[in-house]
């Protein structure tokens, strides 16, 4: 007659866990992207769009003022010290300091904004904490923000300073 076999249970059946693998790898892959991108925020991103658009006009008014007041600016960057020359046709340049903000293209954690100090005769200085080299954006302004002189730069700088003219808006 016939015999019965013995049939193994579910969880040692070896088809069960080859069906099982794949939708159990989805699941874990899925879990690391989500978990990955949560972590990992882009920071060049921004939320808020309806104010920056609304800063752009600022934005030109002081690039407009730098340019009404002809200043000019040549910036050195040697052995962690930065030193600013800054020249306008008007008494514009005697400030008790000077901001510039330094912007990482990639890394907002790499921004620096560093405090210029008066030496005399248009020219500013300060020292960096630390070593800055690549490409950089720069913002230079007043203490109350009227004016500023912008662009890029890559650094380190060789022994030729850095000429910096107001945007014509």
């Amino acid at each position: 007659m016939s015999k019965q076999e013995k049939v193994a249970p579910w969880y040692r059946q070896p088809w069960l866990w080859f069906l099982m693998l794949f939708p159990g790898m989805a699941i874990g892959w899925s879990t690391f992207s989500v978990t990955t991108a949560y972590r990992m925020a882009p920071s060049m991103v921004s939320d808020d769009y309806s104010r920056e658009g609304r800063g752009i006009n600022q934005s030109f008014a002081r690039d407009d003022r730098a340019f009404e007041l002809g200043l000019v600016g040549d910036i050195k960057v040697l052995d962690n010290k930065i030193r600013l020359d800054l020249t306008s046709h008007g008494d514009a340049t005697d400030y008790d300091f000077i901001i510039i903000n330094l912007f990482h293209p990639t890394h907002e954690s790499r921004d620096r904004i560093v405090q210029l100090n008066p030496e005399g005769d248009g020219i500013y200085t300060s020292g960096l904490t630390r070593e800055l080299d690549g490409r950089w954006y720069f913002d230079v302004r007043s203490p109350n923000n009227d004016w500023r002189l912008k662009g890029e730069v890559r650094l380190p700088l060789a022994q030729q300073p850095l000429t910096i003219y107001p945007a014509r808006g």
